[in-house]
């Protein structure tokens, strides 16, 4: 896997502040903006943060990779909606696992760099029922950017937040928005390269 983004990316940094504990459940939020969005949790996983992952995908995209299914991924379609919910009813029992963290992008699609992130319910949905639920789950935002400012090769920066916990319980569109304005905060500095960012060689040791 490492190896992928040595070839790939001439630098990749990473601002990690939030690490979970041998107990904890976490759900990961991030954007989408290119096919490595898949790959990127799975190495941030492996050497970071070592749960049992699982990964939500739009259902166009695993038919284009049907490799996603074989490392934790599993489909929602967005255009059924009764189909959707079966999807998220399903990541909420992945949850129950000792260590779970599951992968999710709440603007359900690819989009351009540098767009407007804009949520869909899906995420607010999920925060309710876990807590409906009784589990106790992390939310932390993710932040990925890719810039070619130095060179002809890209450079990735990664900025795992803080776990956020919105108090507006019943509410989802207060949830979504909250959800929403940590991770604009996070995007921000680290497209603006702002933070104080471990290279690939220190976060991402070679074993």
């Amino acid at each position: 896997m490492r190896w992928l983004f040595r070839r790939r990316f001439d630098q990749v940094w990473l601002r990690q502040r939030y690490r979970p504990d041998s107990s904890s459940r976490t759900v990961y939020y991030l954007n989408h903006h290119s096919w490595w969005d898949g790959l990127i949790p799975l190495l941030l996983n492996e050497y970071r943060f070592g749960q049992r992952a699982r990964a939500m995908m739009e259902n166009r995209q695993m038919r284009r990779y049907p490799f996603f299914s074989r490392i934790g991924a599993f489909s929602v379609n967005r255009g059924n909606p009764r189909s959707a919910l079966r999807s998220l009813r399903y990541a909420v029992e992945s949850m129950r696992r000792p260590r779970a963290c599951l992968f999710i992008y709440p603007e359900g699609t690819l989009t351009p760099p540098g767009s407007r992130m804009d949520f869909e319910g899906g995420l607010a949905w999920l925060h309710d029922r876990l807590a409906r639920e009784e589990l106790e789950v992390d939310f932390v935002p993710v932040a990925l950017h890719m810039h070619t400012l130095r060179g002809s090769r890209p450079e990735l920066h990664l900025s795992v937040g803080d776990a956020v916990r919105p108090d507006v319980p019943g509410d989802a569109e207060a949830t979504g928005t909250v959800f929403e304005r940590h991770w604009t905060t996070c995007w921000r500095s680290c497209a603006a390269r702002q933070v104080s960012a471990t290279p690939l060689s220190s976060a991402f040791p070679e074993r």
